[in-house]
């Protein structure tokens, strides 16, 4: 008797097809962040070098400023040091001079010939200090006495004095103390100031240079 074999071509297990994943596209924003990572590493790494370059050099500077600073005895710095502060000293003391001069040569200018002077003085104003720290003068005030042949020869120098062109470098003159003699000759105070710059002595030496 023949065996009976039985054939199935039915499948114990269940198919399971393949799928193929889909490609992923990389957007744009990822491409740019990795290249803005890319740049900031190279310049990071530019400045650390850049960095290590300026160190050294500020080393070298120092070391041939140290060299050159020894190479100068001590006692010549001492004496250099010494000499600025002459100078320094010498400038303010120069700043602060004023020249008589060019009064006089202003008051030669101005003066009537029926009227002379018989005192001079004057004095400092109050000190300011300028931009660059040096202290001035604000004004210099000067006070005379004089005698004039008649009241009229006051009245007509008071004018000149107040003339905007021939009196321009003497600032509010005053006539005081008016005194007749018996001879018709007046006798007077006169006060008025004038501009540091117009009687700085710096200034009078370079002009008359």
């Amino acid at each position: 008797m023949e065996p009976n074999f039985q054939t199935s071509f039915i499948p114990k297990k269940p198919i399971v097809q393949e799928r193929v994943a889909p490609a992923r596209f990389i957007g744009f924003f990822p491409i740019i962040s990795i290249f803005i990572l890319f740049i900031a590493l190279l310049i990071s790494l530019a400045l650390y070098f850049y960095k290590g370059v300026l160190t050294k050099d500020i080393a070298q500077m120092e070391n041939t400023l140290t060299l050159a600073k020894n190479r100068f005895e001590s006692s010549k710095i001492i004496e250099f040091e010494l000499l600025d502060k002459r100078l320094r000293a010498s400038s303010e003391i120069l700043s602060r001079h004023i020249a008589v001069t060019p009064i006089f040569q202003a008051l030669s200018l101005i003066t009537m010939k029926t009227v002379r002077y018989t005192k001079f003085s004057y004095e400092l104003g109050s000190v300011a200090s300028s931009k660059n720290g040096n202290e001035k003068n604000t004004k210099v005030f000067v006070k005379m006495s004089g005698i004039a042949v008649g009241y009229r020869s006051i009245a007509l120098q008071a004018d000149l004095f107040s003339s905007k062109d021939i009196g321009k470098n003497f600032i509010q003159p005053v006539f005081s103390n008016l005194t007749l003699d018996d001879k018709g000759n007046v006798a007077f105070d006169l006060e008025f100031s004038v501009d540091p710059s117009f009687v700085d002595y710096k200034q009078t030496l370079l002009t008359q240079s």
